[in-house]
């Protein structure tokens, strides 16, 4: 479980196929604490961590996660948000976040508000009702606060520390988003069909 406030920006560093996709990922963090088969979400995608060095650690990344996420778009160089697995007795500053990414969302609109930008997102069709105004959602990892909703586009607001302490600084139009609805909407949906 994770929270979706983000602790580290790390740099993926090398990306090699070996039947599933390898990942290395550059990080902040002390990587002596970190055990090995420890959770690290990664844009928001829960993986488990391999091999660590000095100042990085490798994951493997299934095909099903890659098909199901940005990962596929991943780069040498590439900027991703990070967050360490909640611990009992953590601050619960986001919202509860399982690290298992429903979809990708497409970024559709960029506008500066002040010192603030909104951008606008577009859902899949399968999860837009699970989108409320003032719901919560996790993109790329980052615990976010729904403005509003209009059919499948949904628009969110980052304040410049967001944009500073995470890799939403760097968002651009048509950018492949990790999405992650709330638990509790989905729970509350799937009781509201059951009648």
């Amino acid at each position: 479980m994770f929270t979706g406030i983000v602790t580290d920006i790390g740099i993926i560093t090398q990306l090699e196929q070996q039947g599933d996709l390898r990942a290395r990922i550059q990080t902040g963090y002390d990587t002596a604490g970190i055990d090995m088969g420890a959770s690290i979400a990664s844009d928001g995608v829960c993986l488990t961590v391999i091999a660590l060095g000095d100042d990085w650690y490798d994951v493997q990344i299934s095909a099903e996660t890659v098909s199901k996420t940005n990962v596929a778009s991943w780069t040498i160089g590439k900027r991703v948000n990070l967050e360490r697995a909640l611990k009992v007795g953590d601050e619960l500053g986001g919202h509860i976040v399982s690290g298992h990414v429903d979809g990708v969302a497409e970024v559709v609109s960029i506008v500066d508000e002040g010192d603030s930008t909104r951008v606008q997102l577009r859902a899949p069709a399968a999860l837009s009702k699970f989108i409320a105004p003032k719901g919560s959602v996790a993109l790329n990892g980052t615990s976010l606060t729904v403005n509003e909703v209009q059919g499948d586009v949904f628009g969110i607001n980052f304040i410049p520390h967001t944009k500073d302490a995470t890799t939403w600084g760097d968002v651009a139009l048509g950018d492949a988003v990790n999405l992650e609805i709330d638990t509790l909407a989905r729970y509350v949906a799937r009781l509201a069909e059951a009648g």
